[in-house]
């Protein structure tokens, strides 16, 4: 990790991310495609006779999602990354734009349509406990969305329960136990079985490797990386972390205020910024050879 922060803080392309982002390119036509999302939380209050008001999350977001293809969305805590991935998830219903997934709009008002566009999008939570219910066993935490789809049933739903722990990286003889019963990073492979359980074509990890140690996260890392390349996966990948950005994603998106302020390949917006907050994320990347520490240009930028 400590080389991929080095490398994200320098002020040349890496060729292996040059190669990779040009090898993909962006000939295929978007899997999902977000055109102007906004999200305005209302704020309750007791006085009739002050105006409402609203928390305004996101004012102005565009993304354009290619299959196979891991896309980052990084920006300061409270720019509106979780609230752009749970309207994508349609955990949330945009207060204003559009979904398309694979050219057909996403609506909130059909619950089968809603049902059948869940099968193909899925989360990776960010706290790998809370996520989990503690009063459900591994089998029933993973068995539940194909349960709910009708995938599979009785044994055969054990059955690929067991499949799925081992793509994970964990044991079958696992799935009668309850979530305390593991450690932060198994608690995240179960996550990632859940998410995994009804083949989707996109997955949307917010934050998913935060609260894992380093090695952890790195192993954490791989097994996306692994599984993206297996079951063809494309990943919506939310993170604070540049040099995890670096590893994991072809396309960059920075948030700031509610809005999408820069989007292009990974080793363009890493090594030469155009937006001056971007520039000013890249330049907080901590360097870890003292000898560079002076030289970090600090760029101040407030929005008009």
């Amino acid at each position: 990790m400590t080389d991929l922060i080095q490398s994200a803080s320098g002020n040349a392309p890496s060729p292996d991310v040059a190669t990779s982002a040009a090898a993909r390119g962006d000939a295929s036509a978007p899997i999902l495609e977000a055109a102007h999302l906004r999200k305005l939380f209302p704020v309750h209050n007791l006085n009739p006779f002050k105006p409402k008001e609203a928390v305004h999350a996101v004012e102005d977001a565009s993304l354009k999602l290619y299959p196979g293809r891991a896309t980052a969305l990084v920006g300061e805590s409270g720019s509106g990354k979780t609230t752009v991935a749970r309207m994508l998830a349609q955990l949330y219903t945009p207060t204003s734009g559009t979904i398309l997934f694979e050219g057909q709009p996403v609506s909130a008002k059909s619950a089968s349509a809603l049902r059948e566009y869940r099968r193909h999008v899925q989360l990776i939570f960010q706290d790998p406990f809370s996520s989990l219910n503690p009063r459900m066993t591994v089998l029933q935490i993973v068995a539940e969305p194909m349960r709910n789809c009708g995938v599979a049933a009785g044994a055969a739903l054990e059955a690929r329960v067991a499949e799925l722990l081992r793509q994970v990286g964990l044991s079958p003889d696992m799935m009668r136990r309850y979530p305390h019963a593991f450690s932060g990073g198994q608690r995240q492979r179960i996550g990632i079985a859940r998410a995994i359980a009804l083949e989707p074509r996109l997955i949307v990890a917010d934050e998913a490797t935060s609260a894992l140690d380093v090695s952890l996260r790195a192993q954490m890392l791989d097994l996306l990386l692994e599984l993206r390349e297996r079951l063809d996966l494309s990943y919506v990948f939310i993170s604070h972390d540049i040099s995890v950005v670096r590893y994991m994603c072809d396309r960059v998106a920075v948030m700031h205020r509610g809005r999408i302020v820069e989007i292009g390949e990974t080793g363009q917006v890493c090594y030469d910024p155009q937006h001056p907050y971007t520039r000013s994320l890249i330049s907080a990347v901590p360097r870890p050879d003292p000898r560079l520490r002076g030289r970090i240009a600090r760029v101040r930028y407030e929005p008009a």
